[in-house]
Protein backbone atom coordinates (compact mmCIF):
# COMPACT_ATOMS: atom_id res chain seq x y z
CA UNK A 1 0.00 0.00 0.00
CA UNK A 2 2.88 2.27 0.20
CA UNK A 3 4.90 4.47 -2.68
CA UNK A 4 7.90 3.05 -0.81
CA UNK A 5 8.66 3.64 2.64
CA UNK A 6 12.33 3.65 2.19
CA UNK A 7 12.66 6.42 -0.36
CA UNK A 8 9.85 8.48 1.99
CA UNK A 9 11.98 7.48 5.15
CA UNK A 10 14.67 9.42 3.03
CA UNK A 11 13.13 12.26 2.96
CA UNK A 12 11.88 12.28 6.36
CA UNK A 13 15.00 14.79 7.19
CA UNK A 14 14.22 17.26 3.87
CA UNK A 15 10.55 17.26 4.59
CA UNK A 16 10.82 17.35 8.31
CA UNK A 17 10.81 21.49 8.06
CA UNK A 18 7.97 21.53 5.53
CA UNK A 19 4.47 21.98 6.14
CA UNK A 20 0.82 22.54 4.16
CA UNK A 21 0.77 25.13 1.81
CA UNK A 22 -1.19 26.83 -1.31
CA UNK A 23 -0.59 27.39 -4.93
CA UNK A 24 0.80 31.05 -6.02
CA UNK A 25 1.73 31.09 -9.65
CA UNK A 26 3.07 30.75 -12.67
CA UNK A 27 4.63 33.28 -14.76
CA UNK A 28 1.60 34.04 -17.05
CA UNK A 29 -1.32 33.57 -13.93
CA UNK A 30 -2.92 35.41 -11.40
CA UNK A 31 -2.09 33.99 -8.10
CA UNK A 32 -3.49 31.34 -6.00
CA UNK A 33 -4.88 31.84 -3.02
CA UNK A 34 -2.30 31.21 -0.22
CA UNK A 35 -2.33 28.76 2.95
CA UNK A 36 -3.94 28.50 5.73
CA UNK A 37 -3.10 31.18 8.45
CA UNK A 38 -0.28 32.68 6.29
CA UNK A 39 -0.66 36.16 3.81
CA UNK A 40 1.98 35.25 1.64
CA UNK A 41 1.92 32.36 -1.14
CA UNK A 42 3.64 29.35 -0.12
CA UNK A 43 3.96 27.69 -3.67
CA UNK A 44 5.38 28.90 -7.08
CA UNK A 45 4.81 26.97 -10.46
CA UNK A 46 6.43 27.93 -13.04
CA UNK A 47 6.10 26.25 -16.61
CA UNK A 48 7.72 26.70 -20.49
CA UNK A 49 4.81 24.92 -23.05
CA UNK A 50 4.25 28.03 -25.78
CA UNK A 51 5.94 28.36 -29.02
CA UNK A 52 7.48 31.40 -27.27
CA UNK A 53 8.32 29.96 -23.96
CA UNK A 54 10.44 27.45 -26.32
CA UNK A 55 12.12 30.12 -28.49
CA UNK A 56 13.45 32.09 -25.54
CA UNK A 57 16.66 30.79 -23.69
CA UNK A 58 19.86 29.11 -24.75
CA UNK A 59 19.85 26.44 -28.06
CA UNK A 60 22.20 23.89 -28.65
CA UNK A 61 21.07 21.61 -31.58
CA UNK A 62 17.33 22.66 -30.18
CA UNK A 63 14.40 24.37 -31.85
CA UNK A 64 10.95 25.21 -31.19
CA UNK A 65 8.48 24.21 -33.10
CA UNK A 66 5.02 26.02 -33.21
CA UNK A 67 1.65 24.54 -33.52
CA UNK A 68 -1.56 23.77 -32.00
CA UNK A 69 0.78 22.00 -29.39
CA UNK A 70 4.52 23.87 -29.67
CA UNK A 71 7.62 21.55 -28.35
CA UNK A 72 10.92 21.50 -28.13
CA UNK A 73 12.64 19.13 -30.77
CA UNK A 74 16.46 18.20 -31.30
CA UNK A 75 17.45 20.07 -34.67
CA UNK A 76 21.12 19.80 -35.46
CA UNK A 77 23.29 17.92 -32.48
CA UNK A 78 25.13 19.85 -30.60
CA UNK A 79 27.80 17.06 -30.45
CA UNK A 80 28.13 12.97 -29.22
CA UNK A 81 29.07 11.40 -26.14
CA UNK A 82 29.01 8.18 -24.55
CA UNK A 83 26.77 7.06 -21.73
CA UNK A 84 27.12 4.17 -19.28
CA UNK A 85 23.97 3.22 -17.58
CA UNK A 86 24.53 2.01 -14.17
CA UNK A 87 21.47 -0.03 -14.41
CA UNK A 88 22.39 -1.79 -17.34
CA UNK A 89 26.32 -1.50 -17.28
CA UNK A 90 26.40 -1.16 -21.25
CA UNK A 91 28.22 2.22 -22.61
CA UNK A 92 26.30 3.92 -25.86
CA UNK A 93 27.18 6.71 -27.65
CA UNK A 94 24.56 9.31 -28.29
CA UNK A 95 24.31 12.73 -30.19
CA UNK A 96 22.29 15.76 -27.96
CA UNK A 97 21.12 19.08 -28.21
CA UNK A 98 19.79 20.81 -25.13
CA UNK A 99 18.19 24.21 -24.48
CA UNK A 100 18.37 26.22 -21.51
CA UNK A 101 15.27 27.94 -19.85
CA UNK A 102 15.93 32.07 -18.90
CA UNK A 103 16.40 32.64 -15.34
CA UNK A 104 13.29 32.59 -13.39
CA UNK A 105 12.83 34.31 -9.75
CA UNK A 106 10.24 32.19 -7.77
CA UNK A 107 7.42 34.36 -6.24
CA UNK A 108 7.96 31.60 -2.90
CA UNK A 109 12.11 31.94 -2.15
CA UNK A 110 12.05 28.16 -2.07
CA UNK A 111 13.29 24.98 0.77
CA UNK A 112 12.30 22.97 -1.96
CA UNK A 113 11.60 22.21 -5.77
CA UNK A 114 10.50 19.75 -7.86
CA UNK A 115 10.06 19.29 -11.69
CA UNK A 116 7.84 17.69 -13.98
CA UNK A 117 7.97 17.10 -17.61
CA UNK A 118 6.09 16.32 -20.64
CA UNK A 119 7.57 14.65 -23.31
CA UNK A 120 7.18 11.41 -25.93
CA UNK A 121 10.72 9.90 -25.88
CA UNK A 122 10.69 6.88 -29.15
CA UNK A 123 12.64 4.33 -28.74
CA UNK A 124 16.49 5.38 -29.38
CA UNK A 125 15.88 8.52 -27.25
CA UNK A 126 15.28 10.13 -23.92
CA UNK A 127 16.35 12.81 -22.43
CA UNK A 128 18.16 14.45 -19.46
CA UNK A 129 16.23 17.46 -17.05
CA UNK A 130 18.65 19.40 -14.88
CA UNK A 131 17.83 22.32 -12.36
CA UNK A 132 20.59 25.25 -11.23
CA UNK A 133 19.43 27.31 -9.21
CA UNK A 134 20.45 30.74 -7.09
CA UNK A 135 20.48 30.68 -3.31
CA UNK A 136 19.39 33.93 -1.82
CA UNK A 137 22.67 34.59 -0.50
CA UNK A 138 23.91 35.07 -4.13
CA UNK A 139 25.72 31.92 -4.46
CA UNK A 140 24.65 28.79 -6.87
CA UNK A 141 23.90 25.66 -6.91
CA UNK A 142 25.65 23.17 -8.74
CA UNK A 143 23.59 21.59 -11.88
CA UNK A 144 21.67 19.42 -10.54
CA UNK A 145 20.13 16.19 -12.50
CA UNK A 146 16.24 15.87 -11.86
CA UNK A 147 15.97 12.85 -13.59
CA UNK A 148 16.83 11.01 -16.55
CA UNK A 149 13.48 9.87 -18.66
CA UNK A 150 12.50 7.58 -20.93
CA UNK A 151 9.22 6.25 -21.56
CA UNK A 152 10.70 2.54 -22.50
CA UNK A 153 13.12 0.32 -20.99
CA UNK A 154 13.89 -1.73 -24.70
CA UNK A 155 16.77 -2.70 -26.31
CA UNK A 156 18.99 0.45 -26.52
CA UNK A 157 20.20 0.02 -22.59
CA UNK A 158 18.41 3.01 -21.10
CA UNK A 159 16.72 2.88 -17.88
CA UNK A 160 14.62 5.60 -16.79
CA UNK A 161 16.39 6.94 -13.04
CA UNK A 162 16.83 9.39 -10.54
CA UNK A 163 20.25 10.10 -9.85
CA UNK A 164 21.43 9.57 -6.02
CA UNK A 165 24.26 11.77 -4.17
CA UNK A 166 23.59 15.20 -5.38
CA UNK A 167 24.56 17.66 -2.98
CA UNK A 168 26.66 20.64 -2.40
CA UNK A 169 26.72 20.86 1.43
CA UNK A 170 23.60 23.30 1.29
CA UNK A 171 21.02 21.59 -0.53
CA UNK A 172 20.45 17.83 -1.85
CA UNK A 173 18.44 15.33 -4.64
CA UNK A 174 16.43 13.16 -2.69
CA UNK A 175 15.13 11.21 -5.59
CA UNK A 176 13.01 14.13 -7.27
CA UNK A 177 13.08 16.59 -4.58
CA UNK A 178 15.62 19.72 -4.42
CA UNK A 179 15.50 20.27 -1.08
CA UNK A 180 17.55 23.12 1.74
CA UNK A 181 19.14 21.08 4.17
CA UNK A 182 19.07 23.48 7.16
CA UNK A 183 15.78 25.47 6.56
CA UNK A 184 15.98 27.04 9.91
CA UNK A 185 19.22 28.94 8.76
CA UNK A 186 17.38 31.27 6.78
CA UNK A 187 18.50 30.05 3.37
CA UNK A 188 16.53 29.68 0.60
CA UNK A 189 16.44 29.35 -3.39
CA UNK A 190 15.78 32.52 -5.01
CA UNK A 191 15.55 31.56 -8.69
CA UNK A 192 16.52 28.98 -11.30
CA UNK A 193 17.27 27.79 -14.74
CA UNK A 194 16.04 24.44 -16.29
CA UNK A 195 18.38 22.38 -19.07
CA UNK A 196 17.27 19.49 -21.04
CA UNK A 197 19.31 17.31 -22.76
CA UNK A 198 17.89 15.28 -25.57
CA UNK A 199 19.54 12.76 -27.01
CA UNK A 200 19.35 10.09 -29.81
CA UNK A 201 21.22 7.19 -31.58
CA UNK A 202 23.46 8.88 -33.86
CA UNK A 203 22.25 8.89 -37.50
CA UNK A 204 19.05 8.29 -36.53
CA UNK A 205 16.92 11.64 -37.08
CA UNK A 206 15.44 11.10 -34.30
CA UNK A 207 14.23 13.09 -31.47
CA UNK A 208 12.61 13.71 -28.13
CA UNK A 209 9.31 16.27 -28.64
CA UNK A 210 9.31 18.11 -25.31
CA UNK A 211 5.62 19.50 -24.60
CA UNK A 212 6.16 20.98 -21.32
CA UNK A 213 8.49 21.43 -18.62
CA UNK A 214 8.01 23.01 -15.54
CA UNK A 215 8.62 23.49 -11.75
CA UNK A 216 7.08 23.60 -8.34
CA UNK A 217 9.05 25.65 -5.70
CA UNK A 218 7.91 25.98 -2.01
CA UNK A 219 8.68 27.23 1.30
CA UNK A 220 6.13 25.46 3.47
CA UNK A 221 5.75 26.04 7.38
CA UNK A 222 6.24 23.17 9.92
CA UNK A 223 3.14 21.75 11.05
CA UNK A 224 1.48 18.74 12.56
CA UNK A 225 -1.88 19.72 12.02
CA UNK A 226 -3.74 22.09 9.62
CA UNK A 227 -6.90 23.37 10.59
CA UNK A 228 -10.32 21.76 8.02
CA UNK A 229 -11.35 23.92 5.45
CA UNK A 230 -15.05 24.54 4.92
CA UNK A 231 -17.11 21.86 2.55
CA UNK A 232 -18.00 23.76 -0.69
CA UNK A 233 -18.87 21.24 -3.00
CA UNK A 234 -21.06 17.44 -3.55
CA UNK A 235 -19.63 15.59 -6.72
CA UNK A 236 -18.45 12.40 -7.40
CA UNK A 237 -16.87 12.15 -10.50
CA UNK A 238 -16.96 8.38 -12.61
CA UNK A 239 -13.45 7.07 -12.71
CA UNK A 240 -12.11 3.51 -12.93
CA UNK A 241 -11.50 1.62 -9.51
CA UNK A 242 -8.28 -0.40 -9.65
CA UNK A 243 -6.83 -2.88 -6.80
CA UNK A 244 -2.89 -2.72 -6.42
CA UNK A 245 -3.55 -5.10 -3.67
CA UNK A 246 -4.74 -7.89 -6.48
CA UNK A 247 -1.33 -8.23 -7.89
CA UNK A 248 0.64 -8.96 -5.18
CA UNK A 249 3.18 -10.74 -6.15
CA UNK A 250 3.34 -9.76 -9.67
CA UNK A 251 6.43 -8.70 -11.48
CA UNK A 252 8.35 -8.14 -8.28
CA UNK A 253 11.33 -6.91 -10.42
CA UNK A 254 9.26 -3.86 -10.15
CA UNK A 255 9.65 -2.45 -6.32
CA UNK A 256 8.47 -6.00 -4.98
CA UNK A 257 4.96 -5.91 -7.11
CA UNK A 258 1.31 -5.02 -6.59
CA UNK A 259 1.80 -4.04 -2.98
CA UNK A 260 4.17 -1.29 -3.88
CA UNK A 261 1.99 -0.04 -6.82
CA UNK A 262 0.06 2.93 -5.38
CA UNK A 263 1.44 5.39 -7.51
CA UNK A 264 1.02 3.70 -10.86
CA UNK A 265 -2.68 2.01 -10.05
CA UNK A 266 -3.56 5.24 -9.30
CA UNK A 267 -2.27 6.92 -12.46
CA UNK A 268 -3.61 4.43 -14.24
CA UNK A 269 -7.32 5.40 -13.12
CA UNK A 270 -6.97 8.79 -13.89
CA UNK A 271 -5.22 8.40 -17.48
CA UNK A 272 -8.39 5.72 -17.85
CA UNK A 273 -10.80 8.45 -16.45
CA UNK A 274 -9.48 10.65 -19.14
CA UNK A 275 -9.87 7.42 -22.03
CA UNK A 276 -6.83 6.88 -22.88
CA UNK A 277 -5.05 3.20 -22.14
CA UNK A 278 -2.21 0.83 -23.79
CA UNK A 279 -3.46 -0.86 -26.43
CA UNK A 280 -3.63 -4.57 -26.89
CA UNK A 281 -0.41 -4.55 -28.35
CA UNK A 282 1.63 -2.70 -25.27
CA UNK A 283 -0.13 -5.18 -23.21
CA UNK A 284 0.89 -8.52 -24.83
CA UNK A 285 3.86 -8.60 -22.41
CA UNK A 286 1.88 -9.03 -19.46
CA UNK A 287 0.82 -12.82 -18.23
CA UNK A 288 -2.49 -12.96 -19.66
CA UNK A 289 -3.54 -15.13 -16.47
CA UNK A 290 -3.37 -11.43 -14.63
CA UNK A 291 -6.35 -9.43 -14.45
CA UNK A 292 -5.95 -5.39 -15.33
CA UNK A 293 -2.84 -5.69 -17.21
CA UNK A 294 -2.51 -1.57 -17.36
CA UNK A 295 -1.93 -1.32 -13.82
CA UNK A 296 1.35 -4.19 -14.66
CA UNK A 297 1.90 -1.78 -17.43
CA UNK A 298 2.09 1.43 -15.68
CA UNK A 299 4.31 -0.31 -12.71
CA UNK A 300 6.83 -1.37 -15.48
CA UNK A 301 6.55 2.03 -17.63
CA UNK A 302 6.61 4.14 -14.43
CA UNK A 303 9.85 2.43 -12.36
CA UNK A 304 12.92 4.38 -11.20
CA UNK A 305 15.95 1.84 -11.82
CA UNK A 306 18.05 3.83 -8.80
CA UNK A 307 15.09 4.79 -6.30
CA UNK A 308 14.20 0.90 -7.41
CA UNK A 309 9.96 1.50 -6.78
CA UNK A 310 7.31 3.05 -8.62
CA UNK A 311 6.42 5.76 -6.75
CA UNK A 312 8.67 8.78 -8.24
CA UNK A 313 6.16 12.03 -8.27
CA UNK A 314 7.41 13.06 -11.73
CA UNK A 315 7.87 9.73 -13.74
CA UNK A 316 4.47 9.10 -12.86
CA UNK A 317 3.28 12.04 -14.59
CA UNK A 318 5.63 12.05 -17.38
CA UNK A 319 4.20 8.64 -17.52
CA UNK A 320 0.41 9.75 -17.59
CA UNK A 321 1.78 12.37 -20.52
CA UNK A 322 2.89 9.95 -22.76
CA UNK A 323 -0.80 9.05 -23.68
CA UNK A 324 -2.65 11.12 -26.27
CA UNK A 325 -3.15 14.56 -26.26
CA UNK A 326 -2.19 14.37 -22.06
CA UNK A 327 -0.54 17.11 -19.79
CA UNK A 328 0.32 16.32 -16.19
CA UNK A 329 2.45 18.12 -13.47
CA UNK A 330 3.58 17.67 -9.79
CA UNK A 331 2.45 20.39 -7.50
CA UNK A 332 1.42 21.53 -4.10
CA UNK A 333 -1.67 22.26 -3.20
CA UNK A 334 -3.19 24.59 -0.23
CA UNK A 335 -6.67 22.88 1.08
CA UNK A 336 -9.24 20.71 0.03
CA UNK A 337 -11.40 23.33 -1.23
CA UNK A 338 -8.66 23.81 -3.95
CA UNK A 339 -9.37 20.39 -4.92
CA UNK A 340 -12.91 21.14 -4.97
CA UNK A 341 -12.11 23.95 -7.85
CA UNK A 342 -10.74 20.79 -9.83
CA UNK A 343 -13.20 18.32 -8.87
CA UNK A 344 -15.75 20.71 -10.21
CA UNK A 345 -14.24 21.03 -13.80
CA UNK A 346 -14.10 16.98 -13.79
CA UNK A 347 -10.76 16.70 -12.82
CA UNK A 348 -9.19 14.21 -9.97
CA UNK A 349 -6.49 14.86 -8.13
CA UNK A 350 -3.90 12.18 -7.05
CA UNK A 351 -2.67 12.88 -3.55
CA UNK A 352 0.21 11.68 -1.54
CA UNK A 353 -0.18 11.11 2.28
CA UNK A 354 1.15 8.89 5.18
CA UNK A 355 -0.68 7.92 8.35
CA UNK A 356 -1.58 5.90 10.98
CA UNK A 357 -3.99 3.09 11.15
CA UNK A 358 -5.75 5.33 13.56
CA UNK A 359 -5.67 8.44 11.99
CA UNK A 360 -7.71 7.85 8.83
CA UNK A 361 -11.17 5.89 9.70
CA UNK A 362 -12.14 3.16 8.01
CA UNK A 363 -8.78 2.86 5.79
CA UNK A 364 -7.86 0.02 7.95
CA UNK A 365 -4.44 0.21 7.51
CA UNK A 366 -1.28 2.32 8.22
CA UNK A 367 1.52 3.95 5.47
CA UNK A 368 4.46 5.53 5.81
CA UNK A 369 3.57 6.81 2.03
CA UNK A 370 0.66 6.01 0.25
CA UNK A 371 -1.30 7.47 -3.20
CA UNK A 372 -4.58 7.87 -3.49
CA UNK A 373 -7.27 9.70 -5.67
CA UNK A 374 -9.76 12.21 -5.11
CA UNK A 375 -12.71 11.55 -7.14
CA UNK A 376 -15.42 13.89 -5.03
CA UNK A 377 -16.95 14.79 -1.92
CA UNK A 378 -20.23 14.14 -0.49
CA UNK A 379 -22.70 16.29 0.33
CA UNK A 380 -21.01 16.57 4.35
CA UNK A 381 -17.59 17.61 2.89
CA UNK A 382 -16.09 14.29 3.77
CA UNK A 383 -13.74 12.92 0.57
CA UNK A 384 -14.22 10.06 -2.03
CA UNK A 385 -11.71 8.42 -2.38
CA UNK A 386 -10.45 5.30 -4.88
CA UNK A 387 -8.23 3.79 -2.58
CA UNK A 388 -5.86 1.48 -4.33
CA UNK A 389 -4.58 -0.34 -1.23
CA UNK A 390 -8.30 -1.86 -1.34
CA UNK A 391 -9.27 -5.95 -1.49
CA UNK A 392 -11.08 -5.84 -4.67
CA UNK A 393 -11.46 -3.39 -7.53
CA UNK A 394 -15.41 -2.63 -6.21
CA UNK A 395 -13.80 -2.33 -2.72
CA UNK A 396 -11.36 0.71 -4.07
CA UNK A 397 -14.24 3.30 -3.83
CA UNK A 398 -14.34 4.91 -0.31
CA UNK A 399 -15.55 7.82 1.84
CA UNK A 400 -13.05 9.20 4.46
CA UNK A 401 -13.68 12.29 6.81
CA UNK A 402 -12.58 15.56 6.00
CA UNK A 403 -10.69 17.19 8.89
CA UNK A 404 -8.71 13.36 8.72
CA UNK A 405 -7.94 13.36 4.80
CA UNK A 406 -6.67 17.50 5.37
CA UNK A 407 -4.69 16.42 7.94
CA UNK A 408 -2.87 13.55 7.10
CA UNK A 409 -2.46 15.18 3.75
CA UNK A 410 -0.78 18.54 4.21
CA UNK A 411 0.78 18.38 7.22
CA UNK A 412 4.57 18.02 6.93
CA UNK A 413 5.20 16.33 10.41
CA UNK A 414 3.47 13.63 11.97
CA UNK A 415 4.52 11.01 14.47
CA UNK A 416 5.00 7.21 13.62
CA UNK A 417 3.95 3.87 14.68
CA UNK A 418 7.42 4.22 16.98
CA UNK A 419 6.20 7.08 18.20
CA UNK A 420 8.90 9.17 16.92
CA UNK A 421 9.05 12.06 14.29
CA UNK A 422 8.35 11.52 10.78
CA UNK A 423 7.23 13.24 7.69
CA UNK A 424 4.54 14.22 5.95
CA UNK A 425 4.54 15.32 2.31
CA UNK A 426 3.07 19.02 2.98
CA UNK A 427 0.00 18.67 -0.02
CA UNK A 428 1.71 17.11 -3.03
CA UNK A 429 -0.32 15.74 -5.45
CA UNK A 430 -0.22 15.07 -8.87
CA UNK A 431 -2.76 16.55 -11.46
CA UNK A 432 -3.14 14.71 -15.11
CA UNK A 433 -5.92 16.67 -17.53
CA UNK A 434 -6.17 16.89 -21.62
CA UNK A 435 -4.15 18.65 -23.28
CA UNK A 436 -6.83 21.20 -24.78
CA UNK A 437 -9.08 21.37 -21.45
CA UNK A 438 -12.06 22.89 -21.43
CA UNK A 439 -13.20 26.19 -20.96
CA UNK A 440 -14.37 25.27 -17.02
CA UNK A 441 -11.11 23.36 -16.83
CA UNK A 442 -8.71 26.30 -17.91
CA UNK A 443 -10.41 28.89 -15.27
CA UNK A 444 -9.67 25.62 -12.24
CA UNK A 445 -6.47 24.30 -13.48
CA UNK A 446 -5.60 28.10 -13.91
CA UNK A 447 -7.24 29.05 -10.26
CA UNK A 448 -4.63 26.25 -8.72
CA UNK A 449 -1.45 27.69 -10.56
CA UNK A 450 -0.96 25.02 -13.51
CA UNK A 451 -2.05 27.26 -16.20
Amino acid sequence: MTSSPSRRSVLAAALAAAGAGAVSAVPAAAAAPAGFGRSTPLVDNAFWTSYEDWRSGGHAGTRAVPGARPTLTIDAPAGRTDYVDPHTGRTSTWEYAAWTSPAYRSKVPATEVIASWNAATPAGTWLQIELRGRYSDGTDTPWYVMGRWTAGDGDDGIRRTSVDDQTDGRSTIWTDTFSVDDPASGLRLVSYRLRLTLYRTPGSGLTPVVHRVGVMASDIPDRFTVPVSVPGLARELTVPRYSQNIHAGQYPEYDNGGEAWCSPTSSQMIIEYWGRRPSAGELAWVNPEFADPQVCHAARFTYDYQYEGCGNWPFNAAYAATYRDMSSAVTRLGSLTEVETLIHAGIPVITSQSFLKEELTGAGYGTSGHLMTVIGFTADGDVIANDPASPSNPAVRRVYRRAEWENIWLRTKRYNASGNVASGTGGVCYVYWPATPSAAQRRALRAVGLL
